[in-house]
């Protein structure tokens, strides 16, 4: 039996996704039968969160070492330490990767919008570095990240914040999608409903990331054609200071050549001096 609101909230997000409504209602019973009037009634208000966040909330349990590197490095980037940003990717990308291993075991398809879900919502929480509003390991729906600028995290808002109008359009699908799916839990009918707008939503998602990815290689274009142009530029100046190097070498080559045959010159002129004064020296001795 749950001890207090909190430890309700922990065993409701810890339990599998399928047993959430039976769960959130046997707590609230529980809480209600302990006195805890107005704690049952804030249990019974949870919503149910979509399977992208059920997983993040696993996350959180199962992977916290990989969590609080995600937070760590998150600071890192907000602080402005700018070489933390891969091993900030590389905490992510783990998370992903872990997140799916989790949905494959609990019999979950890891499909590729469910997977950029989470990502997404990990980016969210990280970049504000907590859970808030919601307790840590218990959220109820998807996050949307506010821009890492906003954030306080230089110089990674253009390459994984979405534009503001895909991000509110997302945001706003996914937020009905969630609504909706929660109240009708037992109605097959409005569960497809539902289910087709977070398909839309998770199109729009797509469309987004589609439009990030050009964008990203548009600046891998740009950044290539400027490390070329430098590279020209550095060739040619290597090019101007090997000729440098050659004509000058010539000129040393020309130098030693002149200096070697004043040398000779100078050694014949001495072997002359040395002959006459030996017969300088001859011609006195005879007199």
């Amino acid at each position: 039996m749950a001890a207090s609101y909190d430890d309700a909230v922990e065993e409701l997000f810890r339990a599998p996704h399928a047993s959430f409504v039976s769960e959130r209602k046997r707590l609230a019973g529980e809480l209600k039968t302990a006195g805890d009037k107005a704690g049952a009634t804030r249990i019974g208000k949870l919503n149910r969160p979509p399977i992208s966040a059920w997983a993040v909330n696993q996350l959180w349990r199962q992977a916290r070492d990989a969590f609080d590197k995600l937070f760590e490095t998150a600071s890192r980037l907000r602080e402005g330490d700018l070489s933390g940003t891969a091993a900030h990717r590389e905490a992510l990308a783990a998370l992903r990767t872990r997140a799916a291993t989790i949905l494959t075991e609990a019999d979950h398809s890891a499909t590729e919008s469910t997977l950029r879900r989470i990502s997404t919502t990990l980016s969210a929480i990280a970049a504000i570095g907590n859970f808030d509003p919601d307790q840590p390991g218990a959220l109820t729906e998807d996050r949307d990240p506010p821009g890492f600028e906003a954030a306080g995290i230089p110089g990674l808002a253009a390459s994984v914040s979405p534009p503001a109008k895909a991000r509110a359009a997302t945001a706003e699908a996914v937020d009905a999608v969630d609504a909706e799916a929660d109240d009708d839990d037992d109605e097959p009918s409005k569960q497809e409903a539902a289910d087709a707008k977070r398909r839309r939503a998770d199109e729009v998602v797509a469309a987004t990331e589609r439009a990030e990815a050009a964008a990203e290689r548009r600046r891998a274009e740009e950044a290539k054609a400027k490390k070329l142009a430098e590279r020209h530029r550095h060739e040619a100046a290597l090019r101007t200071a090997k000729g440098d190097v050659e004509r000058r070498q010539r000129d040393v080559d020309r130098l030693r050549k002149a200096v070697g045959d004043a040398e000779a010159a100078l050694e014949k002129a001495e072997a002359i001096v040395t002959d006459l004064e030996a017969k300088m020296a001859e011609l006195s001795d005879d007199d």
